[in-house]
């Protein structure tokens, strides 16, 4: 081969070289600007991940003085003869909001009583509240407005039951909200604006109106 022929190969070498180095520069500028592209990103949902932590956090905090708010006016309802109240205690660890609901029960020697909420003054206690979280969830959450109580009074002792009823004859009305009870308890029924008897004939169900006080 002679001398002209080899710097011709290699002025061809050369250019195929440039080309796959000015290749090689575009790709890495392009992963480059693809890098800082997504570091924005990954900042950005970084901060949108925030945004969601705080608005998450205050509707806890606000969701749990609604409770707090509720409950607290629900057992005064109910439990006349009590001096009750709920309170909210928020703590925050490591990032997280928890929530506990304490009842407190002030007594007529002056002692005071605080425990949660599921463990506190007994089962009518216990119960009501359970009752009212859940009209809480149902106001807060937009959801469907409809309580479902299968035998969920249960609990209730016989002289309060009278007050829960009208207690939540006033709530559903208040807020516009259906509450479907299955009961035993006539006291129950004497509260609800509709009842019906359910009885068993030939293997099917059958429903009988009945009529209560309320017109």
């Amino acid at each position: 081969m002679d001398l002209s022929s080899e710097i011709s190969d290699l002025s061809v070498n050369m250019a195929r070289t440039e080309a796959l180095r000015d290749s090689a520069v575009l790709r890495l500028s392009e992963a480059e600007n693809e890098v800082l592209r997504l570091r924005g990103e990954t900042e950005l949902l970084e901060r949108v991940a925030d945004l969601f932590r705080i608005l998450i956090d205050r509707e806890v905090i606000d969701n749990a003085k609604t409770a707090q708010n509720l409950l607290t006016e629900g057992l005064q309802a109910v439990f006349d003869d009590l001096d009750i109240s709920v309170r909210s205690e928020v703590d925050i660890q490591r990032g997280k909001v928890s929530v506990d609901l304490i009842t407190v029960e002030k007594h007529g020697d002056g002692t005071v009583t605080e425990g949660l909420s599921t463990e506190a003054s007994g089962g009518s206690v216990s119960t009501v509240e359970s009752i009212l979280l859940r009209i809480v969830v149902l106001t807060r959450r937009g959801l469907r407005p409809i309580l479902l109580l299968d035998e969920s009074l249960a609990a209730v002792a016989e002289r309060y039951v009278p007050r829960v009823g009208q207690f939540l004859s006033l709530v559903a009305n208040r807020l516009g909200l259906d509450i479907l009870a299955v009961s035993h308890n006539p006291v129950i029924v004497e509260a609800a604006d509709q009842a019906y008897r359910i009885s068993k004939a030939n293997g099917e169900a059958i429903f009988k109106r009945i009529r209560t006080g309320k017109p």
